[in-house]
């Protein structure tokens, strides 16, 4: 449990932290899922309830398409502009 909460607060942190980097905000927000998967995964083991672990690969297969839609955002950025870089 104490290992989820801290890759959570690397994820906020790395959000917070990196507002010009589009690409490790979208890799901090990838960070804060899987550690809520993990802990999901710690609390349907401790309950021995197999919802949890359905509950967790629902959420890793959301973060993937996320993943690819947030990229594909940004390559058509990129091509649109020329650059991803968040700075005015």
């Amino acid at each position: 449990m104490n290992l989820s909460i801290l890759l959570f607060l690397i994820g906020i942190l790395g959000f917070i932290l990196n507002r010009k980097n589009i690409i490790l905000m979208i890799i901090a927000i990838e960070i804060m899922l899987l550690a809520v998967t993990l802990l999901v995964l710690i609390s349907s083991y401790g309950f021995d309830d197999n919802v949890g672990q359905t509950f967790s690969i629902y959420i890793i297969s959301i973060a993937g398409a996320e993943s690819v839609i947030g990229l594909s955002i940004l390559v058509a950025y990129y091509r649109l502009r020329g650059t991803i870089s968040l700075k005015n």
